[in-house]
């Protein structure tokens, strides 16, 4: 650098390489950067994998990490960067926290950039420190949840003791109409849960789907539960009330006469 700039990610990834000898692979945050995902927390660390032969130690932001199990690499921006699989679990694996572990791998499945089997190929394979809050994460993943406040949403359903909950099945009448995908479906009685964003329903057009989904949920006979992903965290204990009581409404009537198509999630 020739100036006292605050040095750019890459000038960070490139002062890196150098130091490792030309013998680095860019892995964890910084690489799934390079591959475009959104979900990655803020830590400015570099993190590099040389082969464990090489003895290059770790320098200020540079985390250099000696393993017999070299990564498959690509070349981004002329910079060699670790499979996306293994490049987000070396990134999750050294954090404590559940939500921005299951917000990476869970948009790094749903993006198309690697697989659930190629992510638990690789727990698998590798060392098994820091590995448990991943493997947690990808058997939410693989019950076919999608977003974080849909993995909160399922611990605050457990919490509620109620009979298993579906993920993301589709209901449709008798006739074969559309009635609606729920975030949760009870089909022991015939139950919805929809834990739906403010953001996204106050537009104007999305308000109308919305009205329109609860008027099909309505016309067949559908007990349906609208929460707000904000309080899942803030009134879990109210939303267990919430759904216990919305349980033994739907319990006390006949199940509606839906059906429910069940997909097989990609692997």
């Amino acid at each position: 650098m020739l100036s006292k700039d605050r040095p750019s990610a890459r000038q960070r990834i490139e002062a890196a390489l150098m130091h490792a000898n030309g013998f680095g692979v860019l892995t964890g945050f910084e690489a799934a950067r390079r591959y475009g995902l959104q979900n990655v927390p803020p830590d400015r660390s570099v993190h590099l994998l040389i082969p464990e032969k090489h003895r290059v130690n770790s320098a200020k932001f540079a985390l250099v990490e000696r393993t017999i199990h070299m990564p498959t690499t690509r070349v981004i921006d002329g910079i060699p960067v670790a499979a996306t699989a293994r490049a987000v679990l070396d990134g999750v694996r050294r954090i404590r926290e559940l939500d921005p572990v299951r917000a990476l791998l869970i948009e790094a499945v749903e993006s198309g950039h690697c697989t659930t089997p190629e992510l638990m190929g690789e727990l698998d394979s590798g060392s098994k420190r820091g590995t448990a809050l991943p493997r947690a994460v990808l058997k939410e993943i693989s019950s076919n949840i999608k977003s974080v406040p849909e993995a909160i949403a399922t611990s605050v359903w457990k919490r509620a003791g109620l009979p298993p909950a579906e993920h993301n099945v589709k209901i449709y009448d008798l006739r074969g109409n559309y009635i609606a995908m729920p975030d949760e479906w009870c089909d022991e009685v015939g139950l919805a849960w929809e834990v739906d964003s403010f953001d996204f329903h106050f537009k104007k057009a999305d308000f109308a789907k919305t009205l329109d989904r609860n008027n099909r949920y309505a016309a067949a006979g559908i007990v349906v539960v609208q929460t707000l992903p904000s309080r899942l965290r803030a009134e879990p204990e109210a939303v267990v009330a919430e759904l216990r009581s919305a349980f033994r409404a739907a319990s006390c009537r006949p199940r509606p006469n839906v059906v429910v198509v069940r997909q097989n999630r990609a692997a």
